[in-house]
């Protein structure tokens, strides 16, 4: 058997809002080591959006114009109908973002994004290949062992580890995620091919049909390079046991086809497509316990439907390591309540309003969540 090394602060997973909160602690003056179950860093994913709620974050980090000069900076988030092309809602995004939120609101490749957050992290504290299998809470620490052997004595351990997050069945023991009826595809689309079609392609459109069923495209680079896609389907089932399949254009046409030209155009420019459940888990009533607190994902999972799901874990990595400064580690049992009273509405209500999916069909003033800075909002 290994040594038991010891650590203050352990982060189970390395994704968007691990590696946020890794990097927030960090500049905090905390010792925080992160633990990831993937072998390597590799670029997953697709497209996201980070509101300038987040980039006030990343400013904190020292990311802010890295992910700016790399994303897409729409100036308009457009809802349209799918068969008519009709506006539904113009969202200023652009400059007016800037000047009335007070930071950019960007398009971005998630691994474009998620490297960049790896790369900042202190490496000697960032561990790949540690797949947690076990969780002992002992009188004054956290015994957290791993698949390849090794063991960590924690002082206090924080789960960022997704919506099947093993600290959270720790808390709340095992309960499978529901199915939400929903599907979406994903893809990034042939640039050339769309291109070639004609027609005009917007930086950042959601067009809607009936029953909410919705195909959100968007620029993932700044130069335009990249253009992707993700849908939102309501359907019977999911009978898959894995994570995602692989979808088609034949199916893309056969649930969208016949829509508005510019839709079409797209659909016909789509080579790979997978397609991916929405999975819900109701607001939880105990985000944390003893030593471990939980983030993201792994404490309120919501459909995509607003593109503020990765956003909510990087606001709540903010505001947990603004609660461990103010309280101290020695009282965690304060801190974390503090993050919880502080982070639990907000949550909460963009988990509804995303898995209602009527997020800017209308127009309306986004400023509740655009404008929110993590860093300066009361405590408590």
């Amino acid at each position: 058997m290994h040594s038991i090394d010891q650590v203050d602060i352990a982060i189970i997973g390395a994704g968007l809002g691990g590696a946020a909160a890794m990097a927030l602690l960090d500049d905090a003056g905390f010792s925080a080591h992160c633990f990831e179950q993937a072998p390597v860093f590799t670029r997953l994913g697709a497209g996201i959006h980070i509101g300038p709620n987040v980039m006030k974050v990343f400013r904190r980090i020292g990311l802010e114009d890295r992910l700016a000069a790399i994303g897409s900076h729409p100036d308009y988030w457009f809802s349209r109908d799918g068969m008519t092309g009709d506006y539904l809602s113009r969202i200023q995004l652009g400059d007016y973002a800037k000047r009335e939120y007070g930071a950019p609101y960007i398009t971005i490749h998630r691994g474009d994004l998620h490297a960049e957050q790896i790369a900042a992290l202190p490496q000697d504290r960032l561990h790949f290949g540690h797949r947690l299998t076990d969780i002992t809470e002992r009188d004054s620490d956290v015994l957290l062992t791993f698949a390849n052997g090794k063991q960590v004595a924690a002082q206090l351990v924080i789960g960022a580890d997704g919506i099947n997050s093993m600290i959270r069945e720790k808390l709340l023991g095992v309960e499978k995620p529901r199915f939400s009826g929903w599907v979406g595809h994903r893809a990034l689309v042939n640039m050339d091919k769309l291109r070639a079609s004609g027609v005009e392609f917007e930086p950042c459109v959601k067009w809607w049909w009936e029953q909410s069923r919705h195909i959100m495209a968007y620029a993932t680079k700044s130069n335009n390079s990249e253009y992707y896609y993700v849908t939102g389907v309501p359907v019977d089932g999911w009978a898959h046991e894995a994570s995602f399949v692989d979808s088609s254009r034949e199916e893309m046409e056969a649930t969208f086809g016949a829509s508005h030209p510019v839709v079409n155009a797209l659909i016909d420019a789509t080579e790979e497509v997978t397609k991916w459940p929405f999975w819900n888990r109701d607001p939880l009533n105990l985000w944390s316990q003893g030593r471990l607190c939980l983030l993201g994902d792994a404490c309120h999972p919501m459909r995509p439907h607003m593109a503020q799901g990765a956003c909510m874990a990087i606001e709540d990595a903010a505001v947990l390591a603004r609660c461990l400064e103010e309280v101290g580690t020695k009282d965690y049992a304060s801190a974390f309540a503090l993050y919880e009273a502080t982070r639990r509405e907000r949550a909460t209500k963009v988990q509804t309003i995303s898995n209602a999916n009527t997020w800017l069909k209308e127009p309306e003033d986004p400023a509740r969540v655009y404008a929110h800075d993590p860093l300066s909002v009361q405590l408590g």
